[in-house]
């Protein structure tokens, strides 16, 4: 195949029980039930989880705290919108018991099923989920497909940032490495979309793994991306830089290098996001995050500009 080269502006199941609930998407109803019933955490556990988030966030400084958090805010300015891991997977599954996919419906859609939402779905529930929201995507292809594939930075990536010219399926899940992305691509083979966008690495990074190992998962994803949907464009985008002390900024910027030769090896386009948001000394710009690791609504906003002009390039060919 012949190597596509990196965009211009960027730097030197089988698990059958997720397919099976998938396929179920035709009564929406049972699988609903599924769902719901798989809730694992009590309501006290979270109502401190939430406690600690808003203590962390009036305590911004230059160093992200390393206990981890359940909810992203974008702004202080956007409280009709969900903010919580609860609260966006409320609204997620309201709208396919609707016949609905949230990214294709307004930001605040659905908010009596969410607001009050305060029990942490499992990880499986949300794999769940994402390969329900894959099945009733592929009941109407459409060559506008957009895959995002990722942890929780693109997770919470507003639907109404991605670019308007496509419609998105969000296949993230917060805390994912490389390894947990490299288990679940089957969930959305059913698809057949036009572009999958990729960002991982930074959960791998704060669990210890090593630099060999992230790259060689990368290029599994690659390579099972290119069987399932040999006619999709795969972007892999940067590791993002961070204002976390323990992740060096210089191991992301060496590892970002090794993407990009990996990306233009395997056919791949490669995005640099990082250089758009790190600050003069490599660190993630004060002005675009909310703990040092998230981003806020400035930090999707300057995300935003770079997808714009991918999908510019991606047009072009």
């Amino acid at each position: 195949m012949k190597n596509r080269q990196s965009l211009p502006f960027a730097t030197p199941m089988t698990d059958p029980l997720f397919f099976a609930l998938a396929q179920e998407s035709l009564n929406s109803d049972q699988v609903a039930l599924k769902l719901e019933t798989q809730a694992q955490h009590s309501q006290a556990v979270q109502a401190e989880k939430e406690r600690l988030n808003r203590l962390l966030l009036q305590m911004r400084s230059n160093v992200r705290p390393e206990s981890g958090t359940s909810s992203t805010e974008f702004s202080q300015s956007m409280a009709h919108l969900p903010k919580s891991g609860s609260q966006l997977y409320s609204q997620r599954l309201a709208a396919l018991r609707a016949g609905q996919i949230h990214s294709q419906m307004p930001a605040h859609s659905f908010r009596a099923s969410w607001i009050r939402a305060s029990r942490q779905p499992t990880y499986e529930q949300w794999r769940t989920l994402l390969a329900w929201e894959a099945a009733v995507v592929a009941r109407g292809q459409s060559d506008r497909l957009g895959v995002m594939l990722g942890d929780s930075l693109s997770l919470w990536f507003p639907s109404d940032r991605l670019p308007q010219t496509r419609i998105w399926l969000n296949q993230s899940i917060s805390g994912e490495t490389t390894s947990h992305i490299l288990q679940r691509l089957s969930d959305f083979s059913v698809t057949q979309p036009r572009v999958i966008y990729i960002m991982a690495g930074i959960n791998d990074l704060k669990h210890g793994a090593s630099d060999a190992r992230i790259l060689w998962n990368f290029r599994q994803i690659l390579s099972r991306l290119r069987h399932s949907h040999p006619q999709t464009q795969i972007v892999i985008q940067s590791i993002l830089p961070t204002r976390t002390v323990a992740l060096s900024r210089v191991r992301i910027g060496q590892l970002n290098q090794q993407l990009a030769a990996i990306a233009q090896q395997n056919g791949a386009f490669y995005l640099d996001v990082y250089s758009h948001m790190a600050d003069k000394d490599g660190y993630l710009r004060a002005d675009l995050t909310t703990d040092g690791l998230h981003l806020n609504a400035r930090g999707y906003a300057a995300w935003q500009v770079v997808l714009k002009q991918a999908e510019l390039q991606i047009a072009r060919g």
